[in-house]
């Protein structure tokens, strides 16, 4: 009779033992996976931080060029006095001193210039108002290239304040003006392109900031 109590009592040893050892087990399960959790989390807030800083960076990098593209002058670029530009509306026809104009009397309709690619040449005193403004204008001659076309095409397709269009008559291949301001280039790749756009479109050149660029004269 003491043999078999003593075997009951050793068996419930065994199994309490077991179960003490079953929640030892579990204890360190749990510990186990709240500190991988916490470590993935960790690792995901701290990813999610560098992705939000390296945007941020990247962003004030770009915010940065184009600062630095607005305050450094356009290597080439030739420049009016603004104060001696004309700014009267007029129904008569305008003889502007430099091809295509840059500033000038001009008629009272402006040339849409909301990234409009012309195929044909433009009036140039409805082209002028446009620069007033404060759009710039693409133009190109005989000389161009299909594919320097295209591309100014595009860039001024995806560009509100902007207009292209052919000149013939005009001296340089591709031609950017603003008011007051022009830039002669052979190609579309030349990085003074896009230093212009960002300088001069609804720059600090513009007479009328704000001023329409649809609502105009808009035959293509």
């Amino acid at each position: 009779m003491a043999s078999r109590t003593s075997d009951n009592h050793s068996r419930q040893q065994r199994i309490a033992e077991m179960r003490r050892a079953d929640k030892a087990r579990d204890r360190r399960n749990t510990a186990i996976a709240i500190t991988v959790s916490s470590a993935v989390v960790v690792g995901l807030v701290g990813f999610g931080a560098w992705v939000l800083i390296d945007q941020k960076q990247t962003e004030q990098r770009k915010l940065d060029a184009i600062e630095k593209a607005r305050n450094t002058p356009v290597d080439g670029e030739r420049e009016w006095d603004a104060k001696k530009l004309g700014r009267n509306h007029v129904e008569t026809p305008v003889k502007y001193e430099m091809n295509p104009p840059v500033g000038g009397d001009h008629h009272p309709r402006w040339m849409n210039c909301n990234g409009d690619v012309y195929a044909n040449p433009l009036p140039e005193v409805n082209a002028v108002h446009s620069l007033e403004h404060g759009a710039v204008w693409v133009t190109y001659n005989e000389k161009a290239a299909k594919g320097d076309l295209d591309t100014l095409a595009a860039t001024v397709g995806k560009t509100p304040y902007t207009l292209m269009s052919p000149v013939k008559e005009q001296a340089g291949t591709i031609m950017l003006s603003a008011w007051g301001k022009q830039l002669t280039v052979e190609k579309a790749d030349d990085p003074r392109v896009a230093q212009f756009f960002t300088k001069y479109v609804q720059g600090p050149q513009t007479p009328e900031p704000g001023a329409a660029c649809t609502n105009g004269l808009g035959d293509k």
